[in-house]
């Protein structure tokens, strides 16, 4: 993970990647990157190596409530929500979610994906694998490391906009892979305040100066730390001296129909729904604009869908509020893609470590974790759109056509970024591990 710490931030001891830039001066307030590095011109068309965007709705959305309603069960089970046609003949969606209706034959909807665990672990959504199978990269990581080819840019190849969090709820590591390979998270001052450097000349000196502090420390280091420390480095100093991955960050460059068009909203807190927060709309402006300067990997987890039931806090008015920014926002996004000819070439994946129980329980009325029978939306890829995989019984319990898992999931965007699921990497014991276990994708969706 390359975060540069913002002032006042500590390093748990520890010199932060930002003073230790700091200590050999590199910086870019005082020199535009176009200053720095005329914009790069790409002379004819070239190869574009495939890329994902991945929407993780964290918390579990419900399936019965969104994507896989049961109109004729009984009303424990229905909820308060009514089913809506979609352009897919005999299939509904949710009446909250009329954009993804409308563009449900540009869509892939999974149905019945059955997890493993059944809390908020999220080791199956970015890895594939629950906890039992060790600790295992996240698929961003895997990518970064084993993919054949990654787009000719100075993009980092895997870029998480999601903060980090405590390291018991942390999914987004690296692990075995190395840390080169984590992701890139824009936060803080990793782009916007670092300090000036005067001219080329001074930016190549500072590099040695680096390299010469590199050399001190390679003792100290545990094995492997090191490489991953250069590949900080050399990361810097893409970011600073490229204009693509300076801009590609910046939204201000979009206009203004674009980024209204993203929408916006609220959502509650998890317990008290007299507080509202934010939709996040413009992370899914921004992973489009990343990918398209050449991210492989971009990850987001947008809103809080870990709502029950409780004396302050509401499942269904926190749905109620979330899926029409959900929607807004992923029409936009989907749109954007297919506007700028890029759908065949980034696939688009929305899903959740889980689903919601069915039947509607005390106390609330609420729904809690179901994790036999999650939903996910694909987009674009090159997969084969316009079709519903799997279903599920006439409770929305439990899959009826076989169970899709979340390797068969991962499975399936490892086959589209070019990934080998069944390639072999040693992990900290040197012990060999496959990608995945199981390695199936799901077949429906290859063209």
């Amino acid at each position: 993970m390359l975060t540069f710490r913002g002032p006042g931030e500590k390093s748990g001891g520890k010199t932060s990647r930002r003073e230790f830039l700091r200590l050999g001066g590199l910086g870019l307030a005082g020199l535009t990157l176009a200053d720095l590095l005329q914009n790069d011109s790409r002379a004819g068309e070239q190869h574009r190596p495939k890329s994902i965007i991945y929407v993780v709705l964290n918390g579990g959305p419900s399936h019965i409530d969104m994507w896989d309603l049961k109109p004729d069960a009984p009303d424990e089970y229905r909820g308060p929500f009514k089913p809506i046609a979609t352009k897919l003949p005999g299939v509904q969606l949710c009446e909250h979610m009329p954009l993804q209706a409308g563009m449900m034959d540009r869509l892939a909807l999974l149905r019945g994906i059955r997890s493993v665990e059944n809390d908020h672990f999220l080791s199956e959504v970015y890895s594939g694998l629950p906890r039992t199978s060790g600790n295992r990269p996240a698929f961003g990581s895997i990518v970064s490391r084993l993919a054949e080819e990654h787009l000719p840019s100075p993009m980092p190849p895997y870029i998480s906009l999601n903060r980090p969090s405590s390291d018991q709820f942390e999914f987004e590591k690296p692990y075995y892979t190395g840390p080169q390979h984590g992701p890139f998270r824009p936060f803080g001052d990793s782009l916007a305040d670092l300090k000036p450097a005067k001219s080329l000349d001074l930016l190549n000196d500072r590099r040695a100066l680096l390299s010469s502090f590199d050399t001190l420390r390679r003792d100290l280091d545990r094995p492997g730390a090191v490489a991953g420390l250069d590949r900080f480095h050399a990361r810097a100093v893409d970011i600073i001296t490229s204009p693509k991955v300076r801009e590609a960050f910046d939204l201000s460059r979009e206009p203004v129909k674009v980024r209204e068009s993203y929408g916006k909203g609220q959502y509650p807190h998890q317990t008290y729904k007299s507080i509202l927060y934010p939709w996040p709309s413009e992370q899914f402006l921004l992973a489009r604009r990343l990918v398209e300067a050449g991210a492989r990997v971009v990850t987001l987890r947008p809103g809080d869908w870990d709502h029950h039931s409780s004396e302050n806090g509401d499942i269904f008015l926190a749905l109620k509020l979330l899926m029409p920014a959900l929607d807004r926002s992923l029409f936009a996004l989907c749109s954007d893609l297919e506007a700028r000819g890029l759908d065949k070439d980034v696939l688009v994946v929305v899903l959740g470590e889980f689903g919601r129980t069915p039947k509607i329980g005390l106390p609330g009325p609420g729904r809690e974790h179901w994790a036999d029978a999650g939903c996910a939306v694909l987009f674009g890829g090159g997969l084969k759109m316009g079709q519903v995989v799997g279903e599920t019984d006439s409770r929305a319990e439990r899959s009826k056509s076989g169970s899709i898992t979340f390797q068969n999931v991962m499975s399936t965007i490892y086959q589209v970024l070019g990934v080998d699921p069944g390639a072999v990497l040693a992990d900290f014991n040197g012990r060999p591990q496959f990608v995945l276990d199981d390695r199936l994708p799901i077949a429906e969706l290859i063209a």
